[in-house]
């Protein structure tokens, strides 16, 4: 029952309305509308990027971008896979399985330990059922048998990992995370359409790295698999900043590197790719960038920091450490306006020069947030600790910082 003197409240002869609605726009009231007209498209703004981004979700996990025509024609990796690759041949280099993508029995079995893990065709029944992070397979059945037919590649191959929660190698996805576990070089050195000489290139980059220039220009000098998480803002998004968004890059490694079907041309570079004679890259770009915005930086776990050293790691970090000159503002970075010269790394000289063979022939400063999880450090990857990374910088910058301060540092970029 209503309160009788909220009824009494609420009773307002047509002459109070229209009087309270002349007063309303006299002072100003007939905003509202424009607000609410404001709040409505940024409504319908945020919906349309949530939807956008979930598209992105579905192309990152499972888009190949007609790349079977490289791994499945050209590198016959099917064919490996079907006869070669069982799931401790595939843990071996990395590769990652996605628990919610198994069936209750599957999961029941592999638990009890009756699934046969040393049987390649336990491979493809894992890729029949879309289960195999990266990995997407043509399953078809062939005298009786499944059978992979066709094989491609996905950005979660090198992009996602899973949490273990399920066993060694089997667990949730985790989308953005580097998989540091993955042996591109290895995987690729699989297919019997390689050279023992091209081989041996391959199997000498080791977990965790890849050359994304190495069939462009020849040379083989692999960098660390960076993550794609905890890029919002920052428009420089590669170790050497070529392009102003992840899109130019996602280009780039869609075409050039996966394999696959559109066009990457790159004037820096003298550089221009088609792959086949459709483009089935361009019209998911907008969709995969928005993802890979949406993906936050992973927070340190808890109990990980010791925050009393971290408090005192931040001063080290402003000040004689001298961090903050390249590493500032709240993304930690100087990458939206500056690029710099190979003499800034702490890692050159090398050779060959990564940043010689990029479109700017640059370095950006990476970001730091999530640092804690995507260890070694450097593109390089020649600092295997954080605590490495701050001795490096403390002999080839003579920054005269004590070994507690680099300890107390550490502790900074593990709670970033």
């Amino acid at each position: 029952m209503n309160h009788p003197l909220r009824r009494s409240n609420t009773r307002l002869t047509g002459a109070a309305i229209t009087a309270a609605v002349v007063l309303a726009a006299a002072c100003g009231g007939g905003s509202s509308d424009n607000t609410s007209m404001d709040q409505a498209t940024e409504t319908a703004q945020a919906r349309n990027q949530t939807s956008l981004a979930a598209q992105g979700r579905h192309i990152f996990r499972f888009e190949t971008f007609g790349d079977e025509a490289k791994w499945t024609d050209a590198l016959r990796m099917h064919e490996v896979i079907r006869t070669s690759v069982d799931p401790l041949t595939a843990f071996s280099v990395g590769l990652k399985v996605d628990v919610d993508a198994l069936p209750d029995t599957l999961k029941a079995a592999l638990a009890a330990g009756t699934v046969d893990l040393h049987s390649p065709a336990t491979t493809v029944a894992l890729l029949k059922l879309d289960a195999v992070l990266g990995i997407k397979g043509a399953v078809e059945t062939v005298n009786g048998v499944d059978t992979l037919t066709k094989v491609g590649i996905t950005c979660a191959l090198c992009h996602s990992t899973v949490d273990n929660s399920f066993a060694p190698n089997i667990g949730k996805r985790l989308d953005g995370w580097p998989n540091l576990d993955l042996n591109p070089g290895a995987i690729i050195a699989l297919s019997p359409a390689i050279s023992p000489t091209e081989k041996t290139a391959l199997n000498s980059w080791g977990p965790g790295m890849y050359d994304p220039r190495h069939n462009i220009d020849g040379l083989s000098k692999p960098v660390v698999i960076p993550p794609a998480y905890g890029l919002a803002g920052v428009h420089s998004v590669t170790y050497t900043g070529d392009g102003n968004e992840i899109a130019y890059w996602n280009r780039y490694v869609a075409v050039t590197q996966m394999g696959g079907l559109g066009t990457f041309t790159e004037p820096r570079l003298n550089l221009s790719i088609t792959n086949g004679t459709v483009d089935l890259v361009s019209s998911k770009l907008p969709a995969l960038q928005a993802y890979q915005l949406s993906l936050n930086a992973p927070p340190a776990p808890a109990g990980s920091v010791d925050a009393a050293a971290a408090a005192r790691g931040k001063l080290v970090f402003d000040g004689p450490g001298q961090c903050a000159t390249c590493h500032s503002g709240t993304l930690f970075t100087d990458a939206n306006s500056t690029l710099h010269p190979p003499a800034d790394s702490v890692v050159e000289p090398e050779t060959p020069s990564y940043a010689s063979r990029s479109a700017t022939k640059m370095y950006r400063t990476t970001p730091l947030r999530g640092l804690w999880q995507h260890a070694p450090y450097f593109h390089d990857g020649s600092a295997a600790t954080l605590e490495d990374l701050g001795n490096i910088y403390n002999a080839k910058r003579s920054l005269g910082l004590t070994p507690q301060q680099i300890t107390d540092l550490a502790q900074y970029l593990k709670s970033l």
